[in-house]
């Protein structure tokens, strides 16, 4: 029961995270679960499992409030669904222990990409003509992130939303929107390649159960505290979290003096800390410039 309640909190905290963002459900979800010890397969098997409710939920929303480019949605959910199916039956033979540390160094590199990303790239105002993603871009970026969301339970938001951010097409909120409706047929893919795999009795249907519970839970919440936090702010958060969490896998697979276990863990906290500093400071500074811009028009 114990660890259904956590499970529970993970499925809610990887969604409040998610929805706050954009992406980083899988890999938020994905990164607790492995530190607990499950199996990277049946881990991502899980979180997708799971992600099959939660981005109907969120797609649906979406739509409702008119936040989804449908051109796009239709032209990644085919390349994306077969590399989502390819990774999950990749990732489903390869055995546990081997996969686990090298799943976490994905996740590590992905979490170090939204960290940068966010501390040093981010734009707010990002809204530009409206135009969907060609077909001829599509497929690479489909496949790709489908792909890697299998194999590293994470990573069809962490891709495809910066790739989509950087094509000046699509307006933010409309990139989330998109990239959040089409997840819905990358997770069916996933869990389908996963199913047929693994088998369904490797599944725990009461960790799924839990995930789900939690992240249906979240939604409404993500959805106000979007408002509250700072997009930016939560991104740099996210990418120190998602560092730490599989940091702590590689550090116990390939360090074999523990003495040197806390120095590790500090420089990054070190470093997050001093991330989470900057971007208050960034986020602060242009709040003033818009403050005194704002005075000297009126």
């Amino acid at each position: 029961m114990k660890k259904l309640i956590i499970f529970a909190f993970i499925g809610l905290l990887a969604q409040l995270i998610d929805g706050a963002l954009g992406m980083a459900y899988g890999v938020t979800s994905t990164s607790l679960l492995l530190a607990f010890g499950i199996a990277p397969a049946v881990a991502s098997a899980s979180v997708h499992l799971a992600e099959v409710v939660t981005t109907a939920a969120s797609g649906a929303s979406h739509i409702k409030f008119g936040n989804v480019d449908k051109q796009t949605v239709f032209r990644l959910i085919i390349p994306g669904s077969i590399g989502a199916f390819l990774g999950a039956t990749f990732l489903s033979n390869l055995p546990g222990d081997s996969a686990k540390p090298f799943i976490s160094l994905f996740l590590l590199l992905l979490g170090v990409y939204v960290l940068i990303r966010f501390l040093f790239k981010f734009q707010l105002n990002e809204v530009n003509r409206e135009r969907s993603l060609s077909l001829k871009q599509s497929i690479p970026l489909g496949f790709i992130a489908g792909f890697a969301d299998s194999t590293g339970g994470g990573g069809w938001g962490p891709i495809a939303t910066p790739v989509l951010l950087s094509q000046k097409g699509l307006s933010p909120r409309k990139v989330v929107g998109t990239v959040d409706t089409s997840e819905f047929a990358i997770a069916i893919s996933a869990t389908i390649g996963f199913l047929i795999s693994l088998g369904w009795e490797q599944v725990n249907w009461l960790w799924v159960g839990a995930l789900m519970v939690g992240g249906l839970i979240a939604a409404p919440i993500a959805a106000w505290l979007v408002q509250k936090i700072h997009a930016q702010l939560m991104g740099v958060l996210v990418g120190g979290f998602i560092i730490l969490v599989n940091a702590r896998t590689l550090v116990n697979t390939w360090v074999s003096d523990t003495n040197v276990y806390p120095y590790i863990y500090a420089l990054i906290i070190v470093i997050w800390l001093t991330a989470i500093f900057v971007t208050i400071t960034k986020i602060r500074s242009s709040r003033h410039v818009h403050r005194d811009e704002k005075s000297i028009a009126e």
